[in-house]
């Protein structure tokens, strides 16, 4: 019986490592410089945090405070609520108008004076698990301002209570139907873009190329903002900057304890992919062809890498790709928007880049 019971769990520990070599995807470490030489752009206020960034890191008090004080079970509706309340008390200058986008939940956001049949698809963050378009109104407001345009943020179908693919599904469908409706009704788009940030990033990135593989009209350029890339959870910053991401640390902090193998069967029975498709993890995918790209990314968040290592096999393939970030911010700092002067400072750098995709003429410093 000892024996028949060895073979067992050897035979279950075969089947485990198996199963995680199969879904972990090739070896990225080639991209974490690019071949070119060429450097990403990089801002920084200074050496040291500032009282706006120190009063950023003070108010993610509360999603610390959720997963310390809350049983395991409740965090996530409680998380979601405190995200969906995060901008509750801002007064935006902005119309926002519900819409059923061609069987998708979302809203139409309306900066004054914008014309409908400019329209960015905008896909919120939030982990595939939390966020709505509410929570993220100080991003879609801003987004009408500077394309001029309307902004349809879209309330895509979350996990546990929603596979993956149907959140995928949601943006595809959203991306179709907003080409051919604007917030007056039927009318064609005489521009284009796709945002979105964290994990709306990564179903940015997997949307464009979803459009690219099937012929439709691509968006004049696309935005991510901390994007998610890799979902085999490679990327050497997800540990390295575990202690310098004020947001992400300690959500996801102490998972960096768990072997990744675990983490990979957890994630492909959670998404019901596996990790390594390129539709969930986009830097695994085909990267030539692409619309013109920005990405933004801090360089103390847990995320970086997924960014830079997406960034250089896109730019290998020849897609046009910029890679800003930021010193000293917080996983989607954004969000922050007016107050802090980084915010202010990337939102006109998306202004400029949507302005002139192709110029090349962005610059850091």
């Amino acid at each position: 019986m000892t024996a028949w019971i060895v073979i067992g769990l050897v035979a279950a520990l075969a089947i485990w490592f198996v199963g995680a070599w199969h879904v972990r995807g090739p070896d990225l470490q080639a991209f974490d410089t690019l071949a070119d030489g060429r450097p990403r752009q990089r801002f920084s206020s200074g050496p040291t945090l500032n009282d706006e960034h120190r009063a950023v890191i003070a108010s993610l008090g509360g999603i610390t405070a959720i997963v310390k004080n809350t049983p395991r079970l409740q965090h996530l509706r409680v998380l979601r609520n405190y995200i969906d309340n995060f901008s509750a008390d801002r007064v935006f200058d902005a119309q926002f108008v519900p819409v059923d986008a061609g069987g998708v939940k979302a809203e139409w956001v309306l900066a004054p004076g914008a014309d409908s049949t400019r329209r960015t698809l905008y896909i919120h963050g939030g982990a595939w698990i939390m966020g709505s378009p509410r929570s993220h109104r100080a991003i879609t407001t801003k987004f009408s301002e500077i394309t001029g345009g309307a902004v349809l943020a879209i309330d895509y179908r979350l996990m546990p209570e929603h596979s993956r693919m149907a959140g995928i599904e949601d943006c595809r469908n959203s991306y179709r139907w907003m080409l051919e409706h604007g917030p007056e009704g039927r009318a064609s788009a005489s521009a284009v873009y796709v945002a979105g940030d964290s994990a709306g990033g990564n179903l940015t990135l997997s949307l464009i190329a979803w459009v690219r593989d099937h012929g439709m009209r691509a968006p004049d350029a696309a935005v991510a903002l901390s994007p998610a890339t890799d979902g085999t959870l490679g990327s050497p910053s997800l540990r390295n900057n575990i202690t310098t991401d004020a947001m992400l640390g300690p959500l996801f902090g102490p998972l960096a304890w768990v072997p990744r193998s675990a983490l990979l069967w957890v994630n492909w029975l959670r998404a019901r992919i596996r990790p390594n498709n390129p539709v969930v993890s986009p830097i695994f995918g085909n990267l030539a062809g692409l619309p013109p790209l920005l990405i933004h990314a801090s360089d103390v968040e847990m995320l970086l890498d997924d960014s830079v290592r997406y960034t250089n096999k896109a730019r290998a393939a020849g897609s046009p790709v910029t890679l800003q970030t930021w010193n000293h911010m917080v996983h989607v700092w954004h969000i922050f928007d007016p107050e802090l002067t980084e915010a202010r400072q990337a939102f006109e750098e998306i202004r400029k880049f949507l302005a002139a995709p192709d110029s090349g003429s962005l610059g850091g410093q």
